[in-house]
């Protein structure tokens, strides 16, 4: 069964609840209290704010025999909580209990107005008792606020050649942090802490990397550890989400993956987890988000479309981390089928490796995530009849890699239960925004998984890119029927014909460069929509590793000519060392190699942990980058601003 808990909502955002309860280090004091709770015998419950079924869910309340359950708000009288019929806070005088547990934090003046309701004697108990130390607080007169909680879990691995990195700037400096730190705490494959430490963050802008290598060094680590690190900004201001890159690399060069942030919010099912092919092995990292237990049969994985779902039977522990195979569950899974996750709030979006292994070698790796698939929506007719207002309205862009060494496959992902079918078409630019190619894909079944090579379809019409290189968009097409709720996604795949390396990505549609506005879109992500401007980091490579970006001026409907595009590079300090101007024509891209892009003295200027911004004033653009290790690997995903 999925945890009884809220996490995120798209009327209100992210919860902070399940994160205060959650938090690694008021996950001790949790259980302390639970176990108080279930050792008095005579205990009664005030539960103002409907907290209680959420602790419930994380700490073990099943030796708890309340008293009574009582609430504040009229309409929730007569509701269950904990198997008990919920009464008025009014007759909590009667209850007869030695001690009233007030389920609320910043309990003060929810206790304050109930004083004259408890008996003299009567103990009081809140979950005030889980606080952080105020030192860890942006508000302190507010505990529940986002920015008090500007955490996230990062997938970490160190050991037998295998190493991890994080990268992100100080954004929350450029909002008026003042001295922001970063908690961490690392737990192994048992959940257990190997070791927590506070980092100083540098100034506005800068760069901030947590290495695996450093750490198992900083640590002392004598032993292998894939884990999970889980990430606290102290101090946070602008924005309480911890976006990053991620890089796995290794002490052989044909290790090489990239993926990103976890996306804080743990779901109900996830989807666009790709089958494996004949030799491949594809393992999804189930890491327990949460101080409880994911129970036997708490995680399942079943085919797209599919009603029958194999179930892990194995108990995950606390903050654990668990490999697994999907062919131990899905054994008859293949390419192109992909798989859906029964997930049940019990991680945060999770990461997978598809595993290559030809003729008995270590193999190769590639590193992506999957999807939240949206359980909350239904179809949106109004997105058939807005074509003519928003020309294209929903796309999808991704990039079409230099032909000559890279294919470029797409496999469109259904991502929310309302979904029974996708009607799409596909459309291939060349750099210049020249539309090669229009081609309907039909309206595909909720089980039909069709991937297909961009070189192909191009072949198909006798068609070839004139740069070598150029984009693809997923957008609706209804000419054969169908419904869309605007949560359209794809899975890209990037295959190197050179080294035999891959790599591939994930993401959703959006509207693109539309001064109209439908449903929040075109998205912004400060300040309300419509979003016309780009900001994007793009963290350079390290250890000889060059960087690849590619960036697509995708457009709803028509817009600026060209783009008005600089990439800055900047030092580690957040400095600007250097910038280039870039003019990408409307529906174009633009590929290019940093090294390529800026003389060496500038990039010898930057140094290590040097970076790059994308931005533009004059249209939104979306971005792709990654890692090249010359001829023997690279990485790709697409990229985050703040």
């Amino acid at each position: 069964m999925a945890l009884n808990i809220q996490t995120f909502s798209n009327v209100t955002g992210g919860s902070t609840y399940f994160k205060a309860l959650g938090h690694p280090l008021a996950a001790e004091a949790g259980r302390a209290l639970a176990r108080r709770l279930s050792e008095d015998g005579s205990v009664a419950v005030y539960d103002p704010n409907d907290m209680l079924e959420g602790f419930a869910a994380f700490f073990d309340l099943s030796g708890f025999r309340p008293a009574g359950v009582f609430v504040q708000d009229i309409e929730k009288i007569g509701s269950e909580r904990l198997g008990l019929k919920a009464r008025p806070v009014t007759e909590l005088s009667g209850s007869g209990a030695r001690t009233i547990f007030v389920v609320a934090f910043d309990a003060d003046r929810l206790t304050a107005q109930i004083r004259h309701l408890i008996p003299e004697g009567t103990e009081v108990v809140t979950l005030d008792a889980m606080r952080l130390p105020d030192e860890m607080l942006t508000n302190r007169r507010a505990y529940l606020v986002p920015l008090n909680f500007a955490t996230n879990f990062a997938f970490f691995r160190d050991g037998d050649g295998h190493h991890s990195r994080v990268v992100t700037a100080n954004y929350w400096s450029m909002y008026g942090a003042k001295d922001p730190k970063a908690w961490l705490c690392l737990f192994d494959e048992a959940g257990s802490v190997v070791g927590t430490w506070t980092e100083e963050l540098p100034g506005p802008a800068g760069t901030v990397v947590f290495d695996s290598a450093e750490i198992a060094a900083k640590l002392g680590l004598d032993r292998p550890v894939t884990g999970q690190m889980f990430v606290h900004i102290i101090g946070a201001a602008g924005h309480d989400i911890v976006k990053y890159a991620l890089d796995t690399y290794g002490d052989s060069d044909d290790v090489l993956s990239c993926t990103h942030d976890a996306n804080a919010w743990p779901a109900d099912l996830y989807a666009g987890l790709p089958a494996p092919k004949e030799g491949e092995q594809v393992i999804l990292w189930v890491q327990n988000s949460h101080p409880c237990p994911i129970p036997r049969g708490g995680v399942g994985l079943n085919l797209m479309g599919s009603p029958e779902i194999s179930w892990l039977d194995r108990e995950i522990p606390p903050f654990g981390t668990y490999a697994l195979s999907a062919a131990d569950l899905l054994p008859d899974a293949r390419w192109p089928q992909q798989i859906e996750i029964q997930a049940g709030k019990h991680f945060v979006r999770p990461r997978y490796e598809v595993v290559t292994a030809p003729n008995g070698t270590a193999g190769r790796r590639r590193m992506a995530h999957v999807n939240v698939e949206r359980i909350d929506l239904k179809p949106d007719p109004s997105i058939a009849e807005i074509g003519n207002l928003m020309g294209k309205g929903f796309l999808l862009p991704a990039p079409i890699l230099p032909a000559d060494r890279f294919r470029s496959i797409a496999l469109p992902t259904p991502m929310s239960t309302a979904q029974a079918n996708l009607p799409l078409a596909a459309i291939v630019y060349d750099a210049g925004g020249r539309e090669m190619l229009h081609r309907p894909l039909g309206k595909l079944d909720r089980a039909q998984s069709v991937a297909f090579d961009a070189a192909e379809l191009l072949e198909d019409v006798g068609a070839a890119l004139p740069s070598g290189f150029g984009h693809m968009e997923l957008i609706y097409d209804f000419a054969e029927g169908g419904e869309a709720d605007g949560w359209l996604h794809g899975l890209f795949r990037y295959e190197d014909m050179k080294s035999g390396h891959a790599a591939e990505t994930s993401f959703g549609a959006h509207i693109f460069n539309t001064a109209l506005v439908y449903k929040n879109e075109p998205q912004s992500y400060a300040g309300r929509p419509p979003g016309l401007t780009t900001r994007l980091f793009l963290r350079l490579g390290v250890n000889g590793h060059d960087t690849i970006c590619h960036l697509i001026y995708a457009a709803s409907t028509p817009w600026h000519a060209t783009s008005d595009t600089h990439l800055i590079l900047h030092d580690r300090e957040g400095t600007e060392i250097a910038s280039r101007a870039v003019a990408i024509p409307c529906s174009g891209s633009h590929f290019f190699k940093v090294s390529e892009t800026f003389e060496k003295d500038e990039l010898a200027r930057a140094g290590d942990h040097a970076y790059v911004i994308v931005r533009d004033t004059t249209c939104r653009l979306f971005g792709y980058h990654g890692l090249m290790n010359g001829d023997v690997s690279f990485s790709l995903d697409h990229m985050f601003g703040f």
